[in-house]
C-alpha cells in the first residue's frame, strides 16, 4: 500500500495528445500519429507500473500477515521447532555450574539451591510460546528404571531473570491421564497450562514452576493396558522412571531446590493417581501434589498375580501408614467436576473423609461446578485456589541480594 501512495511513477501526469499532430486543426482519433504512439506507450507503462505496485503491495500484506500466522502455528521455515536449546549451563564433569546473569561465570548458589550437575541433555524445541519461552523435548534412557521414553520440559521466563541467577526453582512433575504414551497432553499449548502459570505468577497466585512432563506409560493404553505409574513385577519400572529418573534429569539441567520443599506433582485421572501415590510413597522426596479427577486405587490388569505389590502401591494403605508414622507432612490439593462419574467422585470424597486434614496429611478440594473429566476443565480451575495453595507449600526462587 505504501508504494501505491508514494510512488512518483504512479502520479506522473498523463500525456495528452497534440491535436495539431494530424491534419491541421483535426484530431487523430485512431492515434496513428506520434501522439497516439506516446499515448499507447505511456498507458502500457502505467499499467505495468500499476501491476508491479499492486503485486508488491499484495506480497507485503501476505508477508505481514502470513509470517506471524506461520510462526504462531509453527510452520517451517518460520518456526524454531527441532532446534537445539540449552536452558542452563551444567559444569563440565558435574559439580557446580549454572549461568550467572549471562556473564559466563559459574553462579554462586544460595544455600537451598542445587545448581545443574550435568550432563546436559540434548533438548530440542517442540513449541515456542507467545512470550518467547520454549517447550522442549528429549528422549531419556532412565539409568535407574532402564526405560527409555520422551520427556518434555518448560521453564518460565523468570528462570532467565538475572535476579534469580543464584536461586533454584520449584519443579512440578506433570502427568497426563490415558493414554499417556507416546505423548503428554500438558505440553500442548492449546491447554494453556504454561501460559496460565505465567499469568498466575504475575498476579501473585503461583510460584514460577519448572514443568517436566514425561510419558506416563511405556506403551499404548489399549484394551486397559496401563501401568499405574508403578514398578509392577515383570513390567517396565514406571514408578522408578517417574520418581527417580525424571527428577534426576531436572537436577542435571536446571537450578532446583535441594530439599523436598521444591518438588511436587501435578496430574489428572491416572496421572493424578500416580502423583498422589508418589507423594504418599516418597514423602521424603516430594512434598505436594495437585491432582484432578484422580483414580484412588491401583487397578492395572498387570497387577494380576502380584496382589502384595499392588497393595504397596495403594494410596489408601500408604496414607494409613503415613498417619501411623505421624509424618512427614504432605499437602494434597484435589479437584473434580460435578459432571464426572459418580464412582470416581465417591472415591475422592471417601479418601478426603478418611484422611483429609488428618495428622500429617493436609488437603484442600476444589469442586468444579459443571466440570467434566478433562484437562480443559482442570487447567482454568487450578487458578481458583489450588495452584495458590500448592504454591504456599513449596519454596523458591529467591532474588539475589
Amino acid at each position: 500500500m505504501t508504494h501505491q501512495s508514494t510512488s512518483p511513477e504512479q502520479y506522473e501526469p498523463e500525456a495528452q495528445p497534440h491535436l495539431t499532430d494530424g491534419p491541421a486543426g483535426a484530431a487523430d482519433p485512431a492515434g496513428s500519429g506520434s501522439a497516439g504512439r506516446r499515448l499507447r506507450a505511456g498507458g502500457s507503462r502505467r499499467r505495468r507500473l500499476l501491476l508491479w505496485t499492486s503485486l508488491v503491495a499484495c506480497v507485503g500484506v501476505l508477508v505481514g500477515v502470513g509470517i506471524p500466522v506461520m510462526q504462531h502455528y509453527e510452520i517451517p521455515p518460520f518456526s524454531q521447532r527441532g532446534e537445539p536449546i540449552t536452558f542452563d549451563t551444567p559444569a563440565p564433569g558435574g559439580g557446580s555450574g549454572g549461568k550467572n546473569a549471562g556473564d559466563g561465570k559459574p553462579a554462586l548458589a544460595d544455600s537451598r539451591t542445587q545448581l545443574p550437575t550435568g550432563p546436559a541433555a540434548p533438548w530440542k524445541i517442540e513449541h515456542t510460546l507467545d512470550d518467547g519461552t520454549h517447550i522442549a523435548v528429549v528422549t531419556l534412557k532412565g539409568p535407574k528404571s532402564g526405560y527409555t521414553g520422551k520427556v518434555w520440559v518448560w521453564a518460565p521466563k523468570a528462570y532467565g531473570d538475572p535476579k534469580f541467577a543464584r536461586s533454584g526453582f520449584p519443579v512440578l512433575i506433570a502427568l497426563p491421564g490415558g493414554p499417556g504414551y507416546n505423548d503428554n497432553y500438558w505440553k500442548d499449548p492449546g491447554l494453556k497450562l504454561e501460559q496460565s502459570i505465567t499469568d498466575w505468577y504475575q498476579h501473585g497466585k503461583s510460584k514460577p514452576f519448572l514443568l517436566v512432563m514425561p510419558v506416563l506409560n511405556p506403551g499404548p493404553d489399549d484394551h486397559a493396558h496401563y501401568w499405574d505409574g508403578s514398578d509392577i513385577p515383570g513390567q517396565p519400572k514406571m514408578g522408578t522412571w517417574l520418581t527417580e529418573d525424571v527428577p534426576d534429569l531436572m537436577r542435571q539441567n536446571f537450578r532446583t531446590i535441594r530439599t523436598r520443599d521444591g518438588w511436587g506433582f501435578l496430574g489428572s485421572s491416572s496421572g493424578g493417581f500416580a502423583g498422589l501415590k508418589a507423594v504418599l510413597m516418597h514423602p521424603d522426596q516430594f512434598k505436594a501434589a495437585l491432582v484432578s479427577g484422580p483414580d484412588i486405587v491401583p487397578d492395572s490388569p498387570f497387577w494380576k498375580g502380584h496382589e502384595k505389590e499392588q497393595q504397596q502401591n495403594n494410596p489408601l494403605l500408604l496414607a494409613k501408614q503415613l498417619l501411623a508414622r505421624k509424618g512427614p507432612d504432605v499437602y494434597l490439593a484435589f479437584q473434580y467436576g460435578t459432571r464426572e462419574g459418580t464412582a470416581e467422585i465417591k472415591a475422592i470424597r471417601n479418601f478426603l473423609t478418611v484422611f483429609g486434614n488428618k495428622g500429617p496429611i493436609h488437603t484442600t478440594v476444589n469442586v468444579i461446578q459443571g466440570g467434566r473429566h478433562n484437562a480443559y476443565t482442570y487447567v482454568p480451575a487450578m487458578g481458583n485456589g489450588p495452584i495458590e495453595w500448592i504454591s504456599d507449600q513449596l519454596i523458591g526462587p529467591t532474588p539475589s541480594p
